[in-house]
């Protein structure tokens, strides 16, 4: 009777799951935090059904007459998303850690942050998707902006 069940169960699990698919995103925003300054970055992700995961790299330059820090992350992230799309549009939340780097002028602030948002990734056509995302970043205790926030649109291929 365990075989039977283990059996079911086993054949269950391998109808109702999907591969695993990734994607990659490259994007163009704003940090809006002081001064808006242009972002750029990429991310790199990979999930199953709800659950996905991404490594997201961004950097933006200072203002030095606004005094707007330019700050550079590096982040993983965990994604919580819906598992299929919903006309066209897959919304999602996500969370994370990584390291940051901030800097105005001579001041230099290294450290360890977190971040929370959220977005949609809109299919255009195929694998081809725009992503838009907005990022709160909480910085650490010495950093001269924090929270910074953060949009961004991009285009995003998956795989």
């Amino acid at each position: 009777m365990t075989r039977v069940a283990f059996l079911a169960g086993a054949l269950v699990l391998t109808v109702l799951t999907k591969p695993a698919a990734a994607d990659l995103t490259g994007f163009l925003g704003s940090n809006t935090s002081v001064d808006s300054r242009m972002v750029r970055g990429a991310a790199f992700g990979a999930g199953l059904l709800v659950l996905g995961f991404e490594f997201e790299y961004a950097t933006n330059d200072e203002n030095l007459v606004e005094r707007a820090p330019g700050l550079t992350t590096g982040m993983g992230n965990v994604l919580l998303q819906t598992p299929v799309e919903i006309l066209r549009i897959q919304p999602y939340f996500t969370t994370g850690a990584g390291l940051y780097r901030e800097r105005l002028g001579n001041t230099r602030d290294t450290g360890f942050g977190f971040n929370t948002g959220g977005g949609v990734k809109i299919t255009l056509a195929g694998p081809l998707r725009v992503r838009l995302d907005y990022r709160v970043f909480r910085l650490g205790k010495d950093a001269i902006t924090s929270p910074a926030h953060r949009v961004y649109a991009g285009l995003n291929l998956r795989f």
